[in-house]
């Protein structure tokens, strides 16, 4: 359960970066990501997830990140 608040501020602090070095980039890119098709959206989540799995699934698997 630690790791899992860990990994959750973990995610907050990496998603907060960008709003806090460029944030009126971030606006024209919410602006155009507003304007996007929700299918593509969708395929982008879905490729970004399963990125994220292997990702996890490569770590478990490997000693490759022990100390």
């Amino acid at each position: 359960m630690k790791l899992l608040v860990l990994l959750i501020g973990m995610v907050m602090i990496l998603e907060g970066i960008p709003y806090v070095g460029a944030p009126q980039t971030m606006k024209e890119w919410l602006a155009k990501l507003s304007e996007t098709d929700p299918n593509t959206l969708r395929i982008l989540g879905l490729v970004s997830m399963a990125i994220g799995l292997l990702i996890c699934y490569i770590v478990q698997q490997t000693g490759f990140f022990e100390l």
